[in-house]
């Protein structure tokens, strides 16, 4: 099983452990099996909105133990990074929620919330509360010459009525007015996963739902990496993938981690893997056996159209492979 080649499993939380408030199915029990199994279980979010103290409360009222130093946050890599930029006790203005602003009060920083106060630095995470005057006290502060560091930038989050606009989309209405961007510290970035690999989780496996934050940032740390179908990634999102995008395995949800994951082998003009065949015909990609809406099915193409050598956008792929 694939559980058996990891020594840890390094688990983002929106879109793979719970949507909101409610947990994915299956996610609760495969990561009590994993820790019954002696592996080491830690998660890494980008969300900045919430302390790890209240991240863990919530693990533990969805039935999954979990301590707060197993919670590796964008809020803290942010704020590490930003003390590499700014003095000690300097005045930082927070657009965010409580993760943020505590992970800024406990470096010994200043919480200030407006332009006249005259930060140093401006210091950006995603919060249901953040409205506009909290972003345009942020233009302003950054116009007049404050360092501007971002948790994040994802563009959506997925919650239990369907995806939502995320952290990346506040900072572009930032970035709109005052005319730069910021440095970022969460997914895929360095920084929060070095804050990870202190650790000491030995060989890890990251387990996300996007691929341009949780499997790209595992692809440039060294890591192997599962994109999990149960938030924000698609089908064609997969097939398309990039270089540097492109999961170590892909999973219809966290249960998949106690089973085999089995390869798919080459055909005379294609790859098969179990009842699932996809051929490369001139510029299109058909299956030509099984449902193409099927795990396997999306395994094999996705294989297919990464070792072709063709852009995504040349190849005609057949509608239900996509999920058309």
């Amino acid at each position: 099983m694939i559980a058996d080649n990891y020594d840890s499993l390094l688990l983002d939380l929106d879109g793979v452990v719970y949507r909101g408030k409610a947990a994915v199915p299956g996610a609760v029990e495969a990561i009590n099996r994993a820790q019954e199994m002696g592996k080491q279980v830690a998660y890494i979010t980008n969300n900045a909105s919430r302390t790890p103290e209240g991240i863990a409360k919530q693990l533990v009222e969805l039935g999954i133990p979990a301590e707060p130093g197993q919670i590796v946050g964008a809020a803290r890599a942010g704020v590490k990074l930003l003390a590499s930029k700014i003095p000690a006790g300097s005045k930082v203005l927070v657009v965010g929620g409580e993760g943020l602003r505590v992970e800024v009060e406990n470096l010994g920083f200043s919480v200030v919330g407006s332009v006249d106060d005259a930060p140093a630095a401006v210091i950006q995470g995603f919060s249901p509360d953040v409205g506009w005057k909290e972003l345009a006290e942020a233009a302003f502060a950054i116009q007049a010459g404050a360092v501007w560091v971002a948790t994040n930038q994802d563009w959506t989050l997925p919650l239990e009525k369907g995806i939502a606009p995320g952290n990346g989309t506040l900072v572009g209405a930032v970035h709109t007015a005052a005319g730069i961007l910021p440095e970022f510290a969460g997914k895929p970035f360095a920084p929060i996963f070095e804050e990870a690999m202190s650790l000491d989780l030995g060989r890890a496996l990251v387990i996300g739902d996007r691929l341009d934050t949780d499997i790209k940032g595992a692809s440039n740390f060294g890591l192997d990496s599962a994109c999990v179908l149960t938030g924000i990634a698609t089908r064609k999102e997969l097939l398309g993938a990039k270089s540097d995008e492109r999961p170590t395995f892909i999973l219809d949800d966290l249960s998949e981690l106690f089973v085999d994951y089995v390869k798919p082998t080459k055909t005379k003009r294609g790859l098969c893997l179990r009842e699932a065949e996809v051929e490369l015909l001139g510029d299109k990609v058909l299956v030509t056996s099984s449902n193409p809406g099927s795990t396997d099915a999306l395994r094999a193409a996705t294989q297919l159209i990464w070792t072709s050598g063709r852009p995504i956008y040349g190849l005609e792929v057949e509608p239900g492979l996509i999920g058309a």
